[in-house]
């Protein structure tokens, strides 16, 4: 898969739906995100804006071999998202732009051994530095979808990139011991994933993309059959 090339086009989507809110209305940042509770448009543009920024600590870390976590802290995290969130939204699209912008350079400058540095994504998890620009796709992907559900649909999404975060989500609730046994069924697709491997005790089948939603906590799983109980299991945060 060339994540590169998804978190690209990601970032265009991305842009283009920013592009469409009204930058210079008064007050358009303080609009709720309806997906993300306690958030508004300013605090969604504020941390895409600042995960741009934070990646481009690990590409540094990666490229020089000196530790740069993305965040001092989660506290700090979230502190600067606030903080971010008060600027006016149009101060803000230029900043997602620009760091956009920033993060693609670092990449392309990142050299080839470099690639294979280990960093630490802002979970504790130690990965190779290729994975930078997955963690960038996830972000520009759905983050496109939070700020304009009304003309991004995981439907949009391509086939291959649903495949990989579903993989993703369900990896990461298997390392963090969650929902166990659960597997899901793509019916327009010839794969299946299990959480952990104690043996599937739920199975929850669908379209790839409402899958996805779902997993990720973008949907309800209305559009979903289970088998294995009487109704699907709750999640947590994916990420």
């Amino acid at each position: 898969m060339d994540t590169r090339i998804w978190m690209d086009d990601g970032t265009a989507l991305l842009l283009e739906r920013i592009d469409a809110l009204p930058l210079d209305e008064p007050g358009a940042g303080a609009e709720p995100v309806p997906g993300l509770k306690g958030w508004s448009r300013g605090h969604l543009l504020a941390h895409i804006g600042y995960n741009a920024q934070a990646l481009q600590r690990l590409a540094h870390w990666a490229r020089t071999g000196v530790e740069t976590p993305m965040y001092a802290s989660t506290e700090s995290r979230n502190a600067e998202i606030e903080e971010g969130a008060k600027r006016p939204l149009g101060e803000l699209a230029g900043f997602v732009r620009t760091s956009a912008s920033d993060l693609a350079r670092a990449l392309d400058d990142l050299p080839g051994p470099a690639w294979k540095a280990t960093v630490r994504t802002a979970q504790g998890r130690e990965v190779p530095a290729r994975e930078i620009p997955w963690m960038r796709t996830r972000e520009v992907w759905i983050h496109a979808f939070d700020l304009d559900p009304e003309h991004v649909s995981f439907h949009d999404f391509p086939a291959d990139l649903l495949d990989a975060l579903i993989t993703d989500v369900v990896a990461m609730f298997g390392r963090r011991g969650e929902v166990l046994g659960l597997t899901v069924a793509a019916v327009d697709r010839d794969r299946t994933w299990t959480v952990g491997d104690t043996g599937a005790t739920v199975v929850v089948r669908g379209d790839l993309a409402d899958l996805a939603a779902w997993l990720t906590g973008r949907a309800s799983a209305d559009n979903l059959t289970v088998s294995g109980a009487e109704a699907p299991p709750d999640l947590p945060p994916w990420i």
